[in-house]
């Protein structure tokens, strides 16, 4: 089986290929749209709608650069990058104040008797439970995937934030650094471990917050945004770093 697989795929000569590279193009992933709500969800905090945000972000990744193709292709750009600068229009919008936490996640597999099909790690920090360890009640949920955190959106009529709402949730519309400020203060998030201790309780660092009042942005837990495919590949944005 094998060796039909390859002779299907050397049936054209390497010749008759085009000898000129070509950016490999991006499909963005639209999130799907939330209802309206007349006040807001409990548990939010408003981020308003500002018109001319100065979007501004560089990607970490180290094979190649803007010329190799290399990074994320967003909606308005030509080729993928890894340095992106557009000034655009955000919000408003309502935003979860805190992460979601360990409790939150227990409630809504109560409420649902949710199971992923492939369990593999799936909360692999709660002892096999689908009820979260009092211990951890109060942390940031981790080891779930990209479709059962949009699952858990979806339960609750919300969505998850493009990489360009939690940039201007974290950072507010005048360029700051960190969502308090410009000075890397290291009461306002978790401190830096050598060795793996596990995130912190939302509620640790309430000084960090950002312009709008969303806390825990900075240093904790990874955050999923943005979702990208190609012909061959499909990822996610994780922003906010993880200790």
């Amino acid at each position: 089986s094998f060796l039909m697989v390859m002779q299907k795929m050397s049936a054209k000569p390497l010749a008759s290929f085009d000898s000129v590279w070509k950016y490999l193009p991006q499909a963005f992933v639209q999130n799907p749209a939330t209802a309206p709500v007349s006040e807001a969800p409990v548990g939010t905090v408003f981020v308003p709608r500002e018109e001319h945000f100065n979007f501004n972000v560089s990607g970490v990744e180290i094979e190649g650069t803007d010329k190799d193709g290399v990074g994320t292709q967003y909606p308005w750009e030509e080729h993928p990058q890894r340095d992106h600068k557009h000034t655009m229009e955000v919000g408003g919008f309502y935003m979860d104040k805190f992460p979601v936490t360990a409790a939150n996640y227990s409630a809504y597999l109560e409420a649902t008797s949710y199971r992923p099909l492939d369990d593999y790690h799936w909360l692999k920090n709660w002892n096999g439970s689908s009820t979260a360890p009092s211990e951890i009640a109060d942390l940031p949920v981790t080891y779930v995937s990209m479709g059962e955190a949009r699952a858990y959106c979806a339960c609750r009529g919300a969505r998850l934030p493009h990489s360009w709402e939690w940039q201007y949730a974290a950072q507010g519309s005048d360029s700051r650094l960190y969502p308090w400020g410009n000075e890397r203060d290291q009461n306002r998030f978790p401190v830096q471990h050598k060795d793996f201790l596990g995130p912190e309780p939302v509620t640790a660092h309430p000084s960090g917050d950002s312009p709008f009042g969303v806390s825990d942005l900075v240093g904790n837990v990874w955050q999923f945004t943005s979702a990208f495919f190609d012909e061959h590949n499909r990822y996610v944005i994780v922003r906010g770093g993880s200790n």
